[in-house]
């Protein structure tokens, strides 16, 4: 971006990289680093925490940092 770009602009753009990963993430079989695994129901963007997504049959939202994609390598 650059300084001349406004607020609404950088909005944009932002929102739009979500739903890119979100399209990415959906359904996506995952393991979580405590060892819970199943498949991605939900992607929140939490403007503490980052992107955080919640796993089917398992309560809470997850930090994407804490899920590897299963069979995609050493991918995060």
């Amino acid at each position: 971006m650059t300084p001349s770009s406004t607020g609404q602009e950088v909005a944009l753009a932002i929102l739009r990289q979500f739903e890119e990963a979100r399209s990415e993430l959906l359904g996506q079989a995952v393991i979580l680093s405590d060892g819970k695994a199943g498949t991605i129901c939900k992607v929140f963007l939490d403007e503490l925490h980052g992107l955080r997504v919640s796993i089917e049959g398992h309560e809470g939202q997850w930090p994407i940092s804490t899920i590897k994609l299963s069979g995609d390598g050493d991918r995060r």
